[in-house]
């Protein structure tokens, strides 16, 4: 070789081995993702020799596959490649295949993560001999990794700057939760803002009505209501809340904002930087946090990321203080509101549901109409009851019934031991058979005045015999009428003493009763003579019986706590398997009222009568 030759593949070596350092310069000092691809991608294809195409698709921030670098960067025919990198994406693996022509062949392989696949790079090279292509594929497997390493770096630096950010954010709401009342948790909320952001001022501002009011206002405890500057940031802030989106001036992208009160604010200040975002709780913007900063030190997305991220935290925390510090008054205005909200909007269909069935139900109530019945405890009672009393003082011989016991009239019910009568009988008997003997004798003889004497003993005699003879009939205790014998056991009496007008039974008729009505104090003014009722015995509760009132006594009896009246009826129908001393529920037909006033009766008499105990 000769020295001219020499000297031009040392220039050529030279040449090489300077664009190469430089690409490895650029490689190293790439800022973004796409750079950094690229110089990847030229490199590779150095590394790789004879390569004709090639191509990086990559995935960033969670968007789909896009290309981010060509080789060449011009003249680039990446249709060629859509094939084998379609195939690596779906199999998750490096591949290789021929593309047509020969000694032509396509490489793609992954770039693959903990999290997925992340992109993939593709390259069609030409080769001498298929024995190059493992040794191909190994230095394409070693270069992903450098692809690989910078999108985790990436995604790991926006992961501190986004940790960063929800720390300081977090830490703002400690404050926020840390203080007592919305005017002091709003004011340490816009000064530790102002403080983040090296803001000029920070101003909170809530929505009442339909307008934005100044709350808080960094580094100061009092907002001054009429000063022009603070009525410009309130139009500030309703231009942000109208919109329902932040607002920065100056503007960071052209979206189609309106930001003339931003602007306005800007000129009257100097050309501020504006950043207004609004606090969102629950299912409303309730308020907006403005701040702002000198005209040199505009408003970055970054700054815009950080805002959001404190009013997501911060905004139910300073509603909730907001409405906490509210008067009672104000509290039920707005909670009245939500309510009929819910009943007059969208959904909550059972609410809607429920009103309508109250509303049915309340004129329902107003307008039916039903019988007032005033409802009492009933007994039944014989409508008389006769007593069976001791005619004499004895002792009982016999006793064939007690209580209970059906009776038939002139049924002999018991007797009284009888002996001394009967022997007390004989003996007058057998004197008065004596003076029948003298009598006889002395008008034979002719003894008028003698016979006179005799013959009126023996009238006063059987006048006596007469009188034993009644007290022996009565010494047989019969029934007046037939009936029931509802008191009175003398079985476990027999050859007691008896006193004279002692009680032994008490009979009642079955064909004859009366119905005793216990009514309450409160309702005997509605209870009059002549009305008519209905009577259910608990021994008959299938039956209904029809009632009068007859008698409404003037005498009140207490039980329970409570004074009833007792008030009497008479049947008006005739019914079976009727006992005296039955007891039910009897109800009084009064009159036709609103069903309303007959179920809220009651609680409105109670109602009346606190009030009365209470007022002067």
């Amino acid at each position: 070789m000769s020295t001219d030759d020499r000297a031009a593949v040392f220039a050529a070596v030279n040449e090489e081995g300077e664009e190469q350092e430089n690409l490895w310069h650029e490689f190293a000092e790439a800022d973004g993702l796409e750079d950094y691809a690229q110089c990847w991608l030229e490199l590779q294809t150095q590394m790789l020799g004879d390569v004709r195409n090639g191509m990086v698709l990559l995935a960033v921030d969670d968007a789909p596959l896009a290309p981010m670098a060509f080789w060449p960067r011009q003249g680039c025919r990446p249709e060629r490649l859509a094939d084998i990198v379609e195939r690596a994406i779906e199999q998750r693996c490096g591949l290789v295949a021929e593309l047509g022509q020969k000694g032509c062949y396509g490489i793609a392989f992954p770039v693959q993560s903990e999290t997925g696949l992340l992109g993939v790079a593709a390259f069609e090279i030409s080769v001498r001999t298929q024995a190059l292509l493992p040794q191909l594929m190994g230095k394409v497997q070693w270069g992903i990794s450098w692809l690989e390493l910078a999108i985790v770096k990436r995604a790991a630096e926006e992961d501190k700057v986004v940790l960063k950010r929800l720390k300081a954010a977090v830490d703002l709401l400690a404050i926020v939760l840390g203080q007592n009342t919305f005017k002091a948790a709003s004011i340490a909320l816009a000064t530790e803002v102002a403080k983040a952001l090296n803001c000029e001022r920070a101003s909170l501002g809530v929505l009442k009505g339909r307008n934005i009011r100044i709350e808080a206002v960094s580094h100061s405890s009092a907002v001054a209501e009429k000063m022009n500057l603070t009525r410009s940031i309130e139009r500030v802030m309703d231009e942000a809340l109208l919109q329902r989106r932040d607002i920065v001036y100056p503007l960071l992208t052209d979206e189609g904002q309106i930001y003339r009160q931003h602007e306005a604010l800007s000129r009257q200040q100097a050309m501020v930087s504006l950043l207004s975002c609004p606090l969102y709780s629950g299912e409303r913007y309730f308020g907006v946090l403005t701040c702002e900063r000198a005209a040199d030190d505009p408003f970055n997305e970054t700054d815009l990321a950080f805002i959001q991220s404190i009013a997501a935290l911060t905004g139910p925390a300073l509603e909730a203080k907001f409405n906490n510090d509210r008067s009672l008054l104000a509290k039920s205005g707005d909670e009245l509101k939500s309510q009929l909200g819910r009943f007059w909007g969208v959904d909550y269909l059972g609410r809607k549901l429920l009103l309508t069935a109250f509303l049915l139900l309340a004129l329902f109530l107003f307008r039916a109409e039903g019988l007032y019945r005033l409802t009492a405890d009933t007994v039944l009672e014989g409508s008389i009851q006769q007593a069976i009393v001791a005619p004499y003082d004895g002792y009982i011989a016999d006793a064939r019934v007690r209580a209970g016991d059906l009776v038939e009239e002139g049924e002999i019910l018991c007797s009284l031991d009888d002996r001394e009568l009967r022997l007390e009988k004989l003996a007058k008997e057998s004197e008065l058979r004596q003076l029948e003997s003298k009598f006889q004798a002395t008008d034979a003889r002719h003894e008028w005045a003698e016979s006179t004497i005799i013959k009126a003993q023996k009238k006063q005699l059987q006048a006596q015999l007469d009188l034993l003879n009644a007290r022996l009939e009565r010494m047989l205790m019969t029934t007046p009428f037939a009936g029931l014998v509802v008191s009175g056991d003398l079985s476990q009496r027999l050859g007691s003493a008896v006193e004279k007008g002692e009680i032994l039974f008490e009979v009642t008729p079955l064909d004859r009763y009366r119905v005793i009505l216990e009514v309450d104090e409160r309702r005997i003014t509605d209870v009059k003579v002549g009305q008519q009722g209905v009577l259910v015995l608990s021994a008959l509760p299938s039956q209904q019986i029809a009632f009068a009132i007859d008698k409404i006594t003037p005498i009140t009896t207490a039980e329970d706590g409570r004074n009833f009246f007792r008030v009497e009826a008479s049947l008006l129908e005739e019914a079976e398997n009727l006992r005296p001393g039955m007891e039910g529920v009897g109800k009084i037909s009064i009159d036709r009222r609103k069903l309303i006033s007959i179920w809220s009766r009651d609680l409105i008499d109670w109602l009346r009568l606190v009030m009365w105990n209470w007022l002067p």
